[in-house]
């Protein structure tokens, strides 16, 4: 059949089907061998849709698939920067890409790519040759940069919102007619594309200028005529970026191809082959849907036992005997020769500390398999009968540090090898100590983290007593306690290598179970995406640190110490007596046996308990315990903050250099550790003055960008809370619009004090505050407290309809997830007692936060390609915030790619309802930035 008039050609974009088909559906494994198929589900079920709603009068009478083969295509040669800025591909998709292929195949369409050319110019040259036959032409896909073909027997089609795009849809979208697409796009840029275009000119100006002037060429010859400076300097400063840019975004309508139209003729497909494929995925449901409508037998798919080779639970014994210790190149050679062979390798590092910043390199432990496990001493000490802390002399038996780093550096840093470790971020910091970047990783920790968070600690010995029920070599033996302690370049090379060999066996065997179950938890793309992409932007953020003004805390410190003092004296004087405002027992014996307040309970030791808890309740009717708290929260700002800060400057950088724990939170919250940046308050005053003290390096810049009530955006999102979402998209005040509808006052009448109650009010039911805890936060009764709630609930009832499905959901699964597909386990979800409330707050929230959680960690995940042509650098991230270091002179351009970065960290895989925005502040310190 010769294609020509009355012929309709399908072109269908294979690369949105297989994206689209990749995040509709979880993480799906086939059982026989773990092989992820989730994208390959989606994308047949999409095939048969397509082919079941295509048989009609308007049917194809030719049809393919066209798909990108490679990455790199004429563009790059053009533009090095091409599509440079696009994230790597998920590595639980990468081996679902050829499946696709054949599965189109398998349903008898043409499948057609080609190298050094995109998908775009391969469907950009068949609608032209289908149009200049006399036929017709229909594109399913949504993608813009198609749009320039529409026109004149050429048409799109939004196959997943069966919307058809002819030249008005066109229109809608660019402001201007397809043949002029190419100009807008030309002007405004693709930052998904990395096109450049014209700085500051989006789609909107583009279509403006392009229908003011006609066409591109006339626009840039007559720019010097544009009224507007900054917009004239732009286009003719920028016009050969702009005539780049075009030929970036033109499609190439000539792609030499090695088939014609007529070999793309539609085909019914072969029963045997179509069946025999989907057996082989073992789609049992789309199996039997399509065997009933050919007339055929369902292929009966078994449920296989796993696949010979597949990883299994050692049954190798723990003999830390047969460890070896390598003392000479050649030993390690023959180790570096396995470990090119099998493609893997477990490694461990043992250092003098735990502060990667001044830790000591000690040794490196390698494992390859079950029960075989080295390790490399390098600078333990050799130690006498009489010595206890042993000599600054070497052991015999060890290499030199810069040897061994010369032979393992290229195996570290080399792409085809898998290192395996346990929480990866601690050897990645030291290895980056010594200029090796460690790449590519797998991490244990991580991984039980993705499957198991909100069930157990994650630790290395937790792990090997639960998966591999080994109790591993404890630590204290080996360096002690207190004032005899030592490090580990002093304990002897036998129990060295034992213990330390011991490590990376353990860490492989982890490895080889929990691999496999990342697929089966259906957690494999929260580990892929959120967990493992993070290690090394936070080994970089920790390593960079931010530089603290030692004077500014002794100050603070200082003037914390007499305001201290001048509540000592009001407390004295409510008392009538001086006592010990820190001593908990005195404090409880004048609150309730001389005062008389009721609520006093004695703990197993006979005292009275005067925790947060309890003198927030009792302050909500009392002065005495408002001023302790007042009292208290200064002496921990004193010293957790103002005295404890300056004892962990780095004496070399000047610089504080805090940790953060990725597997510490079930929710994804990231903790900070030594110091703790994450819990500064900022309710008081005192509290965000500490910030005064964390400055920019000279010539430098703060600068802070935070989401704005980024839980509430996602409340209003997973609730469907129609006033939530239709007051953040008109930019509403959203505490003052609460309080408004909660209160009934007016906007124009609000005050500081009924805004306060309802921020309170939004923020609390997040958490699942009850009534009592409202009344402590607000040092209300607690009568008004929960009338402030019921009546909340009654404005949106949609919250109370979403915490009572959420509980219910995780009373049946034992878990809750967040929109990007973490599971935050519920285990105590079914208590009884004290502990009920708690478990359903936190199964409630959990979702919400663990959601924001996740934004951010995108976020910083894609963060450092998106500044590094910028004199930037990231260092911290509190919670919704993050903060960063810029030269004078380029905030406003960190500012503009770290919010376009921010804002849309939650595409393409999760469609909020409610748009994400995102505040910035700069400043000479961090108070001043926020």
């Amino acid at each position: 059949m010769t294609f020509g008039k009355g012929h309709h050609l399908h072109l269908i974009d294979g690369s949105a089907f297989i994206f689209r088909a990749y995040h509709a559906l979880p993480p799906l494994t086939r059982k026989s061998d773990g092989l992820p198929i989730g994208a390959v589900a989606g994308f047949c079920n999409m095939l048969h849709r397509y082919v079941e709603g295509n048989s009609g009068p308007d049917a194809p009478t030719h049809a393919a698939v066209i798909f990108d083969k490679g990455s790199h295509t004429f563009r790059n040669d053009m533009y090095d920067l091409y599509k440079a800025n696009r994230d790597a591909m998920p590595e639980d998709l990468r081996p679902q890409m050829p499946l696709t292929r054949a599965a189109t195949q398998a349903f008898n369409i043409a499948c057609e790519e080609k190298e050094g050319f995109e998908a775009d110019d391969i469907i950009a040259t068949l609608a032209v040759q289908a149009r200049t036959a006399g036929g017709r032409c229909t594109i399913i896909s949504s993608d813009k940069d198609l749009m320039q073909l529409v026109g004149d027997g050429v048409e799109m089609l939004d196959a997943m919102k069966n919307n058809r795009i002819d030249r008005d849809g066109v229109f809608a979208k660019f402001g201007v007619y397809p043949e002029r697409v190419v100009d807008v796009q030309a002007l405004a840029g693709d930052s998904v594309d990395n096109v450049p275009g014209a700085p500051g000119i989006g789609i909107k100006t583009a279509a403006l200028l392009i229908n003011e002037y006609g066409d591109l060429d006339s626009l840039l010859e007559r720019a010097g005529e544009i009224r507007q400076p900054k917009r004239r300097q732009t286009l003719i400063d920028h016009a050969d970026q702009i005539r780049l840019s075009r030929r970036l975004v033109l499609l190439d309508e000539n792609t030499p191809l090695d088939f014609t139209l007529d070999d793309l003729e539609v085909r019914a497909p072969d029963p045997d082959r179509l069946l025999a494929f989907l057996a082989e995925m073992e789609f049992r449901t789309l199996s039997k849907r399509i065997a009933e409508q050919l007339g055929r037998e369902a292929p009966v798919i078994a449920d296989a036992p796993p696949a010979p080779d597949a990883p299994q639970l050692s049954e190798v014994a723990f003999d830390p005997a047969a460890y070896e210790k390598i003392s000479d190149a050649a030993a390690l050679q023959d180790w570096l020769d396995a470990i090119y062979e099998l493609g893997h390798v477990a490694v461990d590092t043992e250092t003098t500390g735990l502060d990667e910043m001044t830790a000591e390199l000690v040794g490196i432990s390698l494992s390859t398999e079950a029960g075989k496990a080295c390790y490399i001493p390098l600078i333990h000490k050799s130690r006498g009968t009489d010595d206890l802390f042993g000599s600054d002399e070497l052991a015999k038996g060890q290499m030199k540090t810069e040897e061994v780093l010369c032979m393992l550096t290229p195996m570290l840093e080399d792409p085809a090898i898998l290192k395996i470790g346990q929480n990866m971020k601690y050897d990645a910091k030291i290895f980056a100590q010594l200029g090796i970047t460690l790449a590519p990783f797998d991490d244990t920790m991580l991984m039980s983290y993705a499957q198991h968070a909100g069930l157990h600690s994650h630790g290395m010995d937790t792990l090997s007593e639960r998966y591999l029920s080994h109790t591993p070599i404890p630590i204290k033996p080996l360096l002690g306690s207190g004032k005899s302690a030592i490090t580990f370049d002093k304990v002897p090379l036998e129990d060295a290598v034992a213990y330390a060999a011991e490590d990376a066996d353990i860490t492989l065997r982890l490895w080889q179970v929990l691999k496999p179950q990342l697929h089966s938890a259906q957690v494999t793309r929260v580990y892929e995406t959120l967990e493992r992409p993070l290690v090394p932007v936070l080994a970089d953020m920790e390593r960079t640190g931010i530089k603290v003004d030692r004077d500014t805390l002794s100050r603070m410190s200082n003037a914390f110490a007499q305001k201290m003092a001048g509540l000592e004296d009001e407390i004295y004087q409510i008392v009538g007596r001086k006592f010990n405002v820190g001593s908990p027992a005195q404090l409880g014996e004048i609150l309730f046996d001389e005062m008389g307040i009721d609520g006093g309970k004695k703990g197993k030791n006979g005292k009275y308990s005067t925790g947060i808890d309890v003198l927030e309740d009792l302050a909500t009717e009392h002065e005495l315990p408002a001023r302790v708290l007042d009292w208290r929260q200064l002496s921990k700002l004193k010293s957790t903050y103002t005295d404890a800060l300056q004892t962990h400057i780095n004496r070399e950088t000047g610089r504080v250099h805090t940790s953060y724990s990725i597997a510490g939170a079930s929710t994804g919250r990231l903790a900070s550790t030594d110091p703790n940046l994450q819990n500064i308050p900022i309710r008081s005053e005192e509290g965000r003055r500490i910030r005064e003290a964390f400055i920019a390096e000279e010539g430098k810049t703060l600068v802070a960008l935070d989401y704005s009530q980024i839980e509430l955006r996602i409340l209003a999102h997973i609730a469907d809370i129609p006033a939530l979402k239709e007051a953040f998209e008109r930019g509403d005040d959203i505490h003052a619009m609460t309080a408004s509808e909660m209160f009934d006052v007016p906007m124009d009448e609000m005050t500081p004090d009924i805004r306060r109650r309802a921020k309170a009010i939004n923020f609390g039911v997040i958490y699942g505050i009850s009534g009592f805890g409202l009344a402590r936060n607000l040092r209300i009764p607690r009568g008004e407290a929960q009338g402030f709630i019921d009546r909340y609930f009654e404005r949106f009832p949609g919250i109370r309809t979403y915490m009572e499905d959420t509980k219910a959901f995780a009373k049946e699964h034992g878990f809750v997830q967040t929109l990007f597909g973490r599971k935050i386990h519920t285990p105590n979800i079914t208590a009884k007692g004290p502990h009920a409330g708690f478990a359903a707050r936190a199964a409630i929230n959990a979702p919400i936060q663990g959601t924001a959680a996740d934004v951010i960690r995108r976020a910083m995940i894609r963060m450092p390609d998106a500044i590094k042509d910028l004199p930037a650098t990231m260092l911290l991230q509190v919670h919704d915030e993050l903060l960063f270091e810029v030269d004078q002179g380029h905030e406003e351009a960190l500012i503009t790619a770290a919010r376009d970065v921010m804002e849309n960290a939650n595409d393409p895989v999760v469609k909020l309802a409610v748009k994400l925005t995102v505040d910035a502040g700069q400043g000479a310190n961090w108070a001043e930035a926020h």
